[in-house]
């Protein structure tokens, strides 16, 4: 490979996780920003249980957790008082080894990713802009300016991490459909006191104002998110924290002791018309961007990064074809619309103007809501959406098959069994084979012939309860998801499929008669 095969434009948690991926999968990066330092707010807050399933490939996960802080419960308000409450722990604690709401504000985010990259001896190129790139049809050619001057620079590929206004996707001339909600939020990192201060999140609807909580690691801080209405609306610009309604704040009778951070924004919801256009992509808010309800937009520009970093070291490897780099399209701007449209609807539902809109909020929702959220299955429902962990690519040009109700595309589900699980192997960026039973002895040579990693879990009633079946084959593709489930665990059946999809996925370089 060539020394810089990709260069990443926007060092974001999106541009950051791309170049920790492909750095830790050996292909070389260049990452550059505009700015002359990393972000000192803490805009995205949430960091979703699936995202902290992967970040066990880097040993992130821990640390995370470690620095972050855990949300147990969610509650919803109305009118300032109480109406419903879900425990996030045991809603999720037989679905993922993360059953929290995990709370790690983006700047200290972006500052461990940082530090992470830079121990693998990539460095974050400040002040240097992108100008301009051609695709010359084996490379891209692009024009940059950093503290030293301009410069030209040959690359591979390049990924636009960049952002709502990003070069990248301007350059390559893909819509970006979608609009912009009239309503105006303020956001404001606050230091304050009060019931809802407890270190949960809490949700007040009322008719004149949204108000949400979102508690940070330091007991007293929390950040506030809430509507700002009529007239003052107009004038954004010079809003300061004492001009926004305090209704909502005051019916929760929170007692606010000091701001550290203020600031206003329109909502967007936009989708990118295309993720790919030769060898140029986009993720993250370059390719999507929506509502903040649910927390979903850095988790989902993190998980763009991760389903692309794997199929780009893959291809420049030769261990796969270019149409590997086609799927990352088509798997992550069908999650992208669907998000948005979700959003959009639940944005609508919490925002709405007029009389039957604050009927529904105010009257008819604190009867209905905190019933529904007794239901385990709606609770359960709640978790794997807000999670991401029903996240599935089952249409996916490189998914095939079904054993038990695990079809291929979806995320592996997880099985704890006497104090372990089956994600332990899911750590190696890498192809493997999971068999719960017993393995077929023609399938444990042919994994030992091409050095492909095979794991043998006894079996056990926790995996026919995941969804597992028995003696069946899942080949796991290096960010986790399933690329073939087979419930005959046939070799023909895995060497059909790694043929038909011009996959090598063991180790070695040696053709041995079948693409693997």
């Amino acid at each position: 490979m060539a020394r810089n095969d990709v260069l990443i434009v926007g060092s974001g948690p999106t541009g950051l996780v791309l170049a920790l991926w492909l750095t830790k999968l050996g292909v070389g990066v260049r990452i550059i920003d505009k700015t002359a330092e990393p972000g000192t707010t803490s805009r995205a807050l949430a960091v979703a249980a699936h995202t902290l399933e992967l970040y066990r490939q880097l040993d992130l996960a821990d640390a995370v957790v470690e620095r972050g802080h855990k949300v147990a419960a969610a509650n919803l308000w109305v009118r300032g008082k109480a109406a419903a409450r879900v425990p996030f722990v045991t809603i999720g604690e037989d679905l993922s080894p993360y059953s929290i709401l995990q709370i790690f504000p983006q700047d200290e985010h972006e500052r461990l990713l940082v530090e992470r990259l830079e121990k693998l001896g990539v460095k974050v190129e400040r002040r240097t802009k992108l100008l301009g790139f051609a695709d010359s049809g084996d490379h891209i050619v692009a024009r940059l300016r950093g503290e030293h001057g301009e410069e030209t620079g040959e690359f591979a590929y390049v990924a636009g991490c960049d952002g709502a206004h990003s070069i990248v996707r301007e350059t390559i001339g893909t819509g970006f459909s979608g609009g912009t909600y009239r309503e105006l939020f303020y956001v404001a990192d606050v230091e304050a006191s009060g019931e809802p201060i407890n270190g949960e999140l809490h949700v007040d609807l009322d008719e004149a104002d949204f108000l949400a909580i979102f508690p940070l690691a330091d007991t007293r801080r929390v950040r506030l998110i809430g509507t700002v209405r009529d007239e003052r609306a107009e004038h954004a610009d010079t809003l300061t924290f004492e001009d926004v309604n305090r209704r909502a704040i005051e019916n929760l009778k929170i007692e606010i002791e000091k701001v550290n951070w203020f600031s206003t924004y329109h909502v967007h919801h936009r989708v990118a018309d295309r993720f790919r256009i030769g060898r140029a992509f986009l993720l993250g808010d370059a390719a999507h961007i929506h509502s903040p309800v649910g927390g979903q937009g850095m988790n989902t520009g993190i998980g763009d990064a991760i389903n692309l970093a794997w199929k780009l070291a893959s291809v420049l490897a030769e261990r796969a074809p270019d149409g590997l780099l086609d799927s990352y399209e088509a798997e992550r701007i069908a999650f992208a619309r669907r998000l948005v449209a979700t959003t959009d609807r639940v944005f609508t539902f919490v925002n709405a103007d007029g009389r039957i809109a604050n009927l529904v909020r105010t009257r008819i929702a604190p009867i209905v809501m905190p019933r529904v959220f007794r239901i385990d299955w709606f609770r359960e429902f709640i978790f794997r959406t807000v999670s991401q962990i029903t996240l599935n690519y089952r249409d996916g040009p490189f998914s095939q098959g079904a054993a038990g109700n695990v079809h291929g595309g979806e995320r592996l589900p997880w099985a704890p069994v006497e104090g372990s699980d089956n994600f332990t192997s899911l750590a190696a960026m890498e192809w493997q084979i999971h068999i719960y039973g017993v393995a077929r002895g023609d399938l444990t040579d042919w994994c030992g012939r091409h050095q492909v990693p095979l794991h043998v879990f006894e079996w056990q009633s926790a995996y026919e309860k995941a969804g597992l079946a028995r003696d069946a084959l899942y080949l796991l593709r290096p960010d986790t998801y399933v690329a073939l489930a087979d419930p005959k665990a046939s070799v023909d059946t895995l060497e059909r499929y790694c043929a038909d999809c011009g996959l090598r996925i063991g180790k070695t370089r040696e053709d041995t008669g079948v693409v693997a």
